[in-house]
Formats: C-alpha cells, structure tokens, sequence
C-alpha cells in the first residue's frame, strides 16, 4: 500500500496503521490468549505483547505457549529452526479451559459481518443452495458466546458490512440478547477494517463507526457500507461529519513491525 504520512511524524502504510488498530483491541487484556487469524491481527496481538500488554498469552498454533514473540511466516514448532522459545504445552483440549472461563480474546476474520455483530464465514447465499461455500461455521458460535471476540475484514465493502448476513456463524448482539444466560460471556468487541475501527458503544449495541483511518473519508466508510452506522451514540442512524482519525504508529512501534516482526513486508500483501 502507498506510504502515508501523519503530517511531519512517522511515515505509515495502511497496513501498519491496520495492524496498530488490531493491537489496540487487546489494550488492557491482561494475561488472556490472544488468538489472532490473519497476518495483520497476528501482527496486531504481537505488537501489542512486545509493547504495552506484555502478560499476553500466545500458543505456536499446534500445542505449546511460547514465551517468545516471533516474526509473522516464520515456523513456530520445534525443530523448524527460528528463534521461537516454548515455555508450556498446552493440547487443544486445555483450549476449552480458556475459552469457557472468559479468559481468552480471538480476533476473526468475516465473510459478512452486520451491524450487531453478527458473522459469516461459512456460505453466502440462500442455505439450502449457497451461490459460494467458505469454510464452514467453525467455532464462531463457541467463541463468541464465551469470551471476547473482534473481528478483521481486510476489504470493506457493501458485500461484507451487510444489513443482514446470509448465515449466523459468529453470535451478534441482538441474537446474544435472545439466549439469555447461555450468553452471559458474549462480548463482541471490535471490527477493524481496512477503512476504519468500528465498535457497538451504542445504546441498542449497533455497530458504531469509531475512528477512519488516516486518508479515508467518512463519506467514503459509509458508501462502502451496506447499512446505517452509528457514531454519535444519541442520535441513530447518524454519522457526524468529524469522526476520530485511527492513531498511527509511532516511531518505536514501526520499528518492531518492520524490523522485528514482519521484515519479509507480508503485512501490504493482505490489503487490497
């Protein structure tokens, strides 16, 4: 993506100010696994790990913790060389000890996503005959009714930010409303886009337009978006023409994204 400036500070990419955005969906989690998907989310948690939430928790992907904080696209198990350091193993079935007690914080990716947080990933399409299938459902209905959940979408457009996703994957607010005490733990938190961060700060929890990145207009997010969004928590259906500008990277903050955790430049490849 082309270089970015924050008007005599450090110059940025938007993918650098993507995943600085990610990071901060993990500010103040304190000692939880941070379960990213997708470079720049996996960016995001490490960043914030080597930066101002050192207490979190990351596993190599397959059965151990690591005490190190690895470069992105390099292997992470023993004895596939790198400087990764285990410190614990942990087998898939301790995951679910994390997960029903709260004490973990995913960021997925969405296929579709609605403006209470709802999230598709699994087909897009009628059900019964989907005109694309994707990966399925997943754990999205787990995750998101037991512990924190975000969300990355990479390319923001009227065919992701949808009124109404095809299929329920991941658990909005207004469905989590529904189920009562079985959801007592949701808590979607977060979208990140490559146009901006969205939260649902919102007295009816509908998605809210928090901040645009730097060099996107707010007429831009919300042409590109398939419903109302919300910034002004008072007055629905509103956008005001003065939204948050996302923060950018600061000096140090590059410094590990380019030197330490992402030298191979991956993170431009998942922008279109």
């Amino acid at each position: 993506m082309t270089a970015e400036t924050s008007g005599g500070g450090p110059v940025a990419t938007r993918a650098e100010v993507c995943a600085v955005a990610c990071a901060e969906a993990w500010r103040g989690a304190g000692e939880v696994l941070a379960s990213p998907f997708g470079t720049i989310p996996t960016l995001g948690a490490r960043l914030a790990r080597l930066t101002f939430e050192p207490d979190l928790v990351m596993t190599d992907g397959e059965a151990a913790l690591m005490c190190s904080t690895p470069p992105v696209g390099q292997p992470t198990q023993p004895g596939a060389g790198g400087d990764v350091v285990l410190e614990a193993w942990m087998p898939f079935r301790r995951v679910f000890d994390l997960l029903w007690s709260g004490r973990r914080h995913i960021m997925m990716m969405a296929s579709q996503v609605d403006r209470f947080g709802n999230q598709n990933l699994s087909s897009i399409g009628d059900r019964q005959k989907p005109k694309v299938q994707l990966i399925g459902v997943r754990g999205a209905p787990g995750n998101t009714i037991n512990h924190a959940t975000s969300y990355w979408v990479p390319n923001h457009s009227p065919r992701t930010f949808v009124e109404r996703v095809d299929m329920v994957c991941g658990i909005g607010h207004d469905r989590a409303d529904m189920l009562g005490i079985v959801a007592r733990y949701h808590d979607v938190r977060m979208v990140v886009s490559n146009l901006g961060v969205f939260d649902f700060e919102t007295p009816d929890r509908s998605m809210r337009l928090r901040s645009v990145h730097p060099g996107v207009s707010v007429d831009e997010v919300v042409g590109h978006t398939g419903f109302g969004l919300v910034i002004d928590t008072t007055v629905s259906e509103t956008v005001p023409q003065e939204v948050p500008v996302t923060r950018w990277p600061s000096p140090e903050e590059l410094r590990i994204l380019r030197d330490v955790l992402d030298p191979g430049g991956l993170r431009d490849r998942e922008l279109r």
